[in-house]
């Protein structure tokens, strides 16, 4: 047969050389259309082979060759080889094609990593077989049955521009006899003629500069090559014998698990022969199932298959196994090494390969998709067997005989030049090695992703269908960037469809060799993004708050990225450098951009000449310094400046951008979990951090302190107190230096505090060390540290404490001791703006003398007594602003808004009113105490913005009541955010010139009206009716508000069905698969409710909710809402969530116990700030900075199985803020209240006792009672008088509480009982001094009394109490143990009565127990228990019962 091509051919081939050579021409512009075929048919055993001549680096992908049965003379033919149909067999890349399909995986060479002059052939057998020759060796039979008229393909694809055919005849039969001689004769020796092709596939995978670290060795690679071969039978398979499960295909190398959604395990499969020394085995996962925890597991075992009893679970068995599960190494079934690697197989997906090898000294390797992970284990046996099982999530794996990781490209990644302006425009080839006639000039790299195109010379890269597709837009510089050297790119297109926008940053993969993700922050090694305004390193959020963000940049703006010699990096937007992201970054890093979301087309700008000079040190930039910052100790960093150092002991783990350390593990491990702060402290600096998470396991809690080791230089220890040199710890109450104790007994215990707790620490100018305990100071800890050197604060996460975060008090303190940057101001008693100046009220604290015509206030005497209102009621969005004019003093204002009238108090001195404004409670007041947030003097919120407490002289602070019913404080003219919500309209501001405050002066005018223009009705608005929100006309010609129409996205859950025109979702199978969001996004301002509809008390926990900041359309929804990672808040239970880390605890009701009837709301205020309402009433702000637009998020797992959309307000009312919807009653299926009725129950008390309507009886559990919004203290009688919810409680109303209106001027009062004087009590319908089983007063010294003998001293009394803590104590109110009928459990049970209290009938007196600690912070213990004798002076009101 002539070794000659057909002259038909694709339409871009030119043939020449006799019709031996094929070039495919414009091979720079076009990577296809390259098809050949031979002239004549393929004669059985000819071997049709070509020589590659020529190869560009343009494409992914190279030459395809195989057969045909289609006549080349009436071909029309396409521009693959991969789309011959009609009997076509090709080989592509490793795989086999048969008309178009891929019969076959992982066979022979990959031809993709063929080089200059390597030859490739394609043989048909005289028994049908396909076979494939690389370099003069057969691969063995890539597929068999074939027909005998056969013309052989070659395709001129990708890399490969030209070939040149070099023979087609018979190989000799020599060679194969030998070689088959050599395989018989020398087991485990190397076949012959294997050296040569081995080395070429080393020199093609290390030639690119790959920087992944794929495994090398003889053994290893002449085990890869043999295994290519199917027909070898040495090649690396699954053994015939398996798990109970198990079906194995693909001549077994590929292993599935059956019934994967309904068996968890039972999938193990072992190799058909022993590993080799050197030799990989490697593993593709091909299939998970998202139902199961915990995934694939591999290793190696001693035990020969054939032999082996195989175990349900492979770490079951308890001799000669290693495995590798999840992070961690499993010996014989027992953790031998907890994190041996940064990659979990739990959190691998489908495509990821899994190795293992072991090395010739014994030592056992893993290796993550070609990385290798390091040594597993030591002494390894030397025989043994590669294992896998099927664990869990993982249900199908393939064996892989190729691995050249760094050179596997994806196919097809160019896209349709049509909507390129560049089509048919000559380009010149890129290289990886520029002309060194050229510039070296920055360029995007021609392989990107899969939905990108490069055009423009190289400049621009585009999106061409952005509005079909937000991913697939990686682009990458086509060199490494110099040191200093500035990638900047200007966005030149976006689209308004998407969510999220450009990313940028670098990586270590070059470009020529990566097969690139969907998005650059999938890669999990060597890269480095900025994605919104964060920082990613390898996938992993490194700084939540860095710089601008990038999502919220339009078209025109630019964003670069540089790394400095220093090992830094840096990002620019429009030329500002945001500071140092990261640090230790390798020299030779790629520029990436990922053109994400609304991104569609960036651009290289070439011109630096606007970018300001780079910063020579890390001080400068942005306070969110990256946790792995060096510290900075030149004094110019600000106080926010303060983070957790990236170097810490090894169970610590720094989040929250530095902000938040944690101890890993911390059921298992107490100590090893030590962090320092980023930089040293200066004098009279505070550091301060507040307690988040204990664990009751250990003993023994947080130690803190300082040390004057610097981070680098510190070899972190089990436990601080462990070193020995220039080290100061608080442990427990012992001052401990260098780890010797100097004092006992210090001022206050560490070991004793709880969550919530704040600790702080300050190193003075004279070498003194304070504690502050809550923000007090705890006195002189010691003395000696040296001045002026550096120290940094230190803390252990110790024992009990788990997680600790900075607050916003850490900054500078001791005014006197540090050197101020505010200069001496003069600020003018009247208003500077225009409008009339704002005035105090004439009525004010009897201590307060008012000055420069009520514009200034005086505190003339005393430290209290110095409340201040203004002279008129705040408009709204007014600002009411005054600053400190004091000489010497500065702190301690208190400030805040208050629905108490002035002018309705009696005239000055105003004797009657509260010496301070916390204790101010005759009328609803919001106010900020320091830096607390306070309602009725009751704490709403802590770290609130600067701490007054820490204002000096000089400085302005205000109190604004902003249209959303929200108080904001102003300090120096900057909005410290919403401090208090729901606040009434009609409110006046207040002050209170407390403690170290003597003086203010008032700097604001009141809101000057434009009598030519009205304001727009506003719904809130008290002239505009509920029922006319809609339709109220807006003046000004500005267009009604109305609210988006929201209803629920088709794309969701698997597990989600949507009815009521999308208006219900349920949850039809299962306990998870149920997320859910809108399909629009949810305004600023606007309400999203949802209701739930039902509940399913066979599972436990229930819904959660909250937004996400990207669109849902293309969303691939996984099982529950704590799996999403990406730009999402969630709410669950009582905690706050961001992309699955806890950023809050103890916010609002646990949603765990909402009932059937719950209506829940989602609302993202002006200032970008998320708030939840239940049942109407804001529970406050959940989490801040949530970007636009973002879509409400609902998971149906658990219980909750269906919800609807509620009514849509564009705000809530005040009426609804504060009391719950009538109809909702949210304790109707409280299992704690349905408990207590069971009780009831069983103490067979007549009906007739109680009220027959249910609505009355109150549940005080921790959950009913945040439904409500209940307060901890209320006022009832005349004169008023505090009583204290009985939280804890339930009350069943009895049928006199319908009596209860008769007695409001009666006072509220609670008796503890035994459960055998219940009944006694009813009967009398109220408490009867003298009767048997009440708790009872009389004098000790008498004996009690006979029964019907004649009393001859004073009546017993009746003891009573306004709170609950004194009088449910078990001295008044007995444990009774009893057990549930339903659950068949035993509880503890105690009842007591809610009793109205005639005034005047009872007397005050301290407790009588003994008790020494307070019982109640509202009551103290002096006047704590009422004492009464009098008949027909309480009324009962309602049984009360408490279940342990």
């Amino acid at each position: 047969m002539a070794a000659e091509l057909h002259p038909r051919s694709g339409k871009l081939i030119g043939l020449s050389n006799s019709n031996r050579t094929a070039q495919r021409n414009q091979s720079v512009q076009e990577f296809n259309h390259g098809l050949v075929l031979s002239r004549e048919p393929l004669r059985d055993r000819d071997v049709f082979t070509v020589r590659i001549d020529k190869k560009v680096n343009s494409w992914s992908g190279s030459i395809e060759i195989g057969v045909t049965a289609l006549d080349p003379a009436a071909l029309d033919f396409p521009s693959s080889a991969t789309g011959l149909k009609g009997g076509s067999w090709i080989v592509s890349g490793c795989s086999v094609l048969k008309d178009g399909r891929s019969v076959l995986e992982e066979y022979g060479r990959d031809l993709d990593q063929l080089g200059e002059g390597d030859r490739v052939g394609i043989q048909q057998n005289g028994c049908g077989e396909l076979h494939l020759w690389v370099n003069g060796q057969d691969c063995g039979a890539a597929a068999s049955g074939l027909p005998s008229r056969l013309w052989a393909v070659v395709d001129l694809y990708g890399k490969c521009t030209q070939v040149t055919v070099v023979s087609c005849e018979p190989p000799p039969d020599t060679d194969g006899e030998e070689r088959e001689e050599d395989e018989e004769g020398e087991e485990g020796q190397e076949p012959k003629g294997l050296a040569a092709p081995a080395a070429l596939m080393t020199e093609a995978s290390g030639g690119g500069g790959s920087t992944n670290n794929s495994p090398s060795g003889n053994a290893g690679g002449v085990a890869g090559m043999g295994a290519g071969g199917v027909t070898t039978n040495d090649a690396l398979l699954f053994h015939e014998k398996c798990g109970t499960l198990i079906k194995l295909s693909n001549n077994n190398k590929t292993a599935e698990r059956r019934r994967p959604l309904d068996e968890f395990n039972n999938g193990v499969v072992m190799t058909n022969r022993p590993l080799r020394h050197n030799e990989m085995f490697e593993i593709r996962i091909d299939k998970l199932v998202d139902k199961w925890s915990g995934s694939i597991e591999i290793g190696v075992t001693t035990h020969n298959p054939n032999n082996l009893d195989y175990p349900a679970t492979m770490t079951n068995l308890r001799s000669g196994t290693i495995m590798m599960s999840g992070c961690g190494i499993l010996t014989n079934g027992k953790g031998t090494r907890r994190e041996y690697c940064e990659f979990s197989l739990d959190e691998l997906q489908e495509g990821d390969h899994i190795g293992l090898m072991r090395k010739a000294s014994g030592a056992l390797h893993f290796y993550i998709n070609g990385i290798d992970q390091g040594v597993a284990a030591v002494q390894t046996p030397g025989v043994v067997y590669g294992v896998v099982d099927l664990y869990g999530m993982a249900v199908k794996v393939t064996i892989v005989h190729n691995h050249n990781h760094s050179d596997r490209l994806r196919r097809n990644n160019a896209i349709m030049r049509a909507l390129s302006p560049d089509v048919g425009r000559p380009r010149p080839a890129l290289s990886l090695t520029p002309d060194p006639e050229t510039p070296d000039r920055l360029l995007f790299h021609p392989n990107c992703g899969q939905k990108a195109a490069i055009i423009g010379d190289g400049r621009t890269a585009l999106r061409p269908h952005a509005t079909d597709d937000f991913n697939h837009g990686v682009v990458l510089s086509n060199r490494p960037l110099h040191s200093n050297e500035v990638f900047q790119v200007r966005i030149d297109k976006m689209v308004d469809k998407w969510a999220g926008s450009i990313e940028i940053g670098v990586t270590t993969h070059n470009p020529a060799y990566l097969q690139l993700p969907s998005t650059m922050t999938n890669l999990r090694s060597g890269t480095w993004m900025m994605t919104g305004n964060g920082v990613m390193h390898n996938g992993t959020t490194i700084l939540d708050e860095y710089g601008h963000n990038l999502d919220r940049l339009k078209a025109g703006d630019t964003v670069g990225v540089v790394r400095k010699d220093d090992g830094s990096l840096h990002f620019f937007v429009n030329g500002v450098p945001q500071g140092p992201a990261a640090w230790n970054i390798p020299p030779s890093v790629y520029a990436v951009v990922d053109l994400y979301g609304q991104a569609a087309q960036a651009t290289i700008m070439d011109d630096m000449a606007d970018l300001p000079p780079l910063p020579d040190d890390s001080s400068e930039g942005p306070t969110a310094l990256s946790p792995g910052s060096p510290c900075s100790v030149t004094g110019t960093a600000t106080a926010s400046d303060l983070r957790f150092h990236q170097l810490h002991g090894t169970n610590a783990v720094i989040t929250n951008g530095g902000r938040t350390a944690l101890r890993q593990n911390c059921r298992s491990e107490f100590n090893d979990a030590i962090v320092i702060s980023n930089r040293c402290l200066r004098d009279g600096e505070l550091f301060e951090i507040v307690i988040q998470k204990m664990v009751d396991r250990w003993s023994g809690s947080i130690e803190a302190g300082v040390t004057a080791i610097r981070p680098e230089e510190l070899e972190f220890p089990n436990t601080m107190t462990d070193i020995d040199y220039d080290t100061w710890m608080l442990s427990g109450t012992a001052i401990m230096q260098d780890g010797n104790t100097m004092r006992n007994n210090y001022g206050c215990d560490l070991d004793s505090l709880s969550t919530g707790s704040r600790i702080g620490m300050m190193r003075t100018a004279s070498g003194d060390l304070h504690y502050y305990i809550n923000g007090v100071d705890q006195g002189v800890a010691c003395t000696g540290l040296p001045p002026g050197n550096e120290v940094y604060a230190v803390v252990d996460l110790y024992g009990q404490c788990v997680q600790v975060s900075i607050t916003s008090s850490s900054g500078p303190l001791d005014n006197s001791l540090c050197t101020s940057n505010i200069t001496e101001k003069s600020f003018p008693i009247h208003s500077p703006v225009a409008g009339v100046a704002h005035r105090l009220h004439s009525k004010h604290g009897k201590n307060v003398v008012l000055l420069g015509d009520g514009c200034q206030a005086v505190r003339v005497g005393g430290y209290a007594h110095g409340i201040v209102f203004s002279a008129k009621e705040l408009k709204t969005d007014e600002l009411f602003e005054i600053n400190e004019v004091d000489e010497q003093w500065s702190g301690s204002l208190h400030i805040g808004l208050t629905t108490l009238q002035p002018p309705d108090l009696p005239s000055c001195p105003l004797s009657g009113l509260s010496p301070s404004l916390t204790q101010l409670r005759s009328k609803v007041t919001w106010l900020l105490a320091g830096a607390e947030v306070r309602r009725n003097g009751m704490l709403q919120r802590q770290n609130y913005g600067c701490s007054l407490d820490r204002l000096t002289v000089g400085n302005r602070v205000g109190v604004k009541r902003c249209s959303d019913d929200t108080m904001h404080i102003f300090i120096d003219g900057e909005d410290m955010g919403s401090a208090a919500t729901a606040v009434s309209k009609n409110v006046y501001a207040v002050m209170d010139l407390y403690g170290k405050v003597t003086a203010v002066s008032v700097v604001s005018s009141t809101v000057m009206e434009d009598s030519d223009s009205v304001k727009a009705s506003s719904l809130s608005s008290d002239s505009c009716s509920e029922g006319e929100e809609d339709t109220t006309p807006v003046s000004g010609g500005g267009p009604a508000l109305v609210p988006t129409a929201m209803v629920f996205l088709e794309n969701h859950g698997k597990n989600i069905q949507l009815s009521n025109q999308n208006l219900t979702a349920a949850r039809v199978s299962s306990y998870n698969q149920g997320l859910l969001v809108t399909a629009q996004a949810l305004p600023r301002q606007q309400l999203f409710q949802v209701a739930i509809d039902r509940l399913n008390s066979s599972w436990t926990s229930s819904l959660s909710l909250g937004v996400i900041g990207h669109s849902p359309d293309r969303l691939n929804f996984p099982s529950t809402a704590c799996c999403l990672k990406r730009s999402v808040w969630l709410l669950q239970r009582d905690s706050v969530f961001h992309n699955s880390l806890k950023i809050c605890e103890n916010y609002g009701p646990n949603l765990d116990t909402c009932p059937e009837g719950t209506v829940l709301g989602l609302l993202v205020d002006a200032s970008g700030c998320l708030h939840l309402f239940v049942n109407g009433m804001d529970q406050g702000v959940a989490a801040q900075d949530i970007p636009s637009p973002c879509y409400p998020l609902i998971d149906l797992y658990g219980q909750c199985e269906q919800v609807s959309l509620g009514h849509l307000l564009c705000r809530i009312k005040e009426s609804v803020c504060w009391t719950p919807p009538p109809e909702v009653n949210p304790n109707k299926t409280c299992e704690y209240q349905a408990l207590c009725s069971r009780f009831k129950d069983l103490l067979t008390l007549p009906d007739g006792y109680f009220n027959e309507d249910a609505k009355y009886n109150l549940c005080y559990c921790e959950s009913c009672h945040k439904l409500r919004g209940d307060e901890t203290y209320y006022k009832r009688g005349e004169p008023p008088r505090d009583y204290a919810l009985p939280f804890g409680w339930c009350r069943f109303a009895l049928r006199s509480a319908r009596m209860s209106c008769l007695f409001r001027k009666w006072h509220i009062a609670y008796h503890g009982t035994s459960v055998g004087a219940l009944r006694r009590t009813l009967d009398q319908s109220q408490l009867m001094p003298g009767g048997h089983g009440l708790l009872l007063k009389a004098p000790h010294s008498q004996p009690l009394p006979e029964e019907n003998s004649t009393p001859e001293w004073e009546v017993p009394c009746v003891q009573l109490s306004p709170t609950m803590r004194y009088s449910g104590l078990e001295a008044f109110a007995p444990k009774v143990q009893f057990r549930d009928p339903r659950s068949l459990r035993c509880h503890q049970a105690q009842v007591g009565f809610q009793v109205c209290v005639r005034p005047g009938s009872y007397k005050v007196g301290p407790q009588t127990l003994g008790i020494s600690e307070s019982l109640d912070p509202r009551f103290s213990n002096t006047e704590i228990e009422w004492i009464t004798k009098e008949k027909g002076g309480t009324l009962l009101y309602g049984l009360l019962v408490r279940i342990e």
